[in-house]
């Protein structure tokens, strides 16, 4: 079964190479969707996959990349699109 899920990052999380971040670590568990910088300085990723795969996702995001910092991560339920693919959208 495949769940999806919006994560809203904030903390030192753009100009870090927080989008090559968690396109490494969509890779690694097998998660499609997307991540784009906000305009508030916060970071927006959706994940879709397995619901173990996707919180595992959530785990890394949490850790962030070594230049960053993550202070909150919030999980929103989102409706799965069937994409096949993670991108980073600009």
């Amino acid at each position: 079964m495949i769940t999806a899920r919006k994560f809203i990052v904030t903390g030192r999380v753009q100009g870090v190479g927080f989008r090559y971040f968690a396109c490494q670590a969509a890779a690694r568990h097998g998660i499609a969707g997307t991540v784009r910088n906000l305009s508030d300085g916060s970071v927006e990723a959706i994940a879709e996959g397995l619901p173990a795969a996707v919180d595992a996702f959530r785990h890394e995001l949490e850790l962030g990349p070594r230049y960053g910092r993550v202070d909150q991560v919030v999980e929103l339920p989102v409706e799965a699109t069937g994409r096949t693919s993670f991108d980073a959208i600009s």
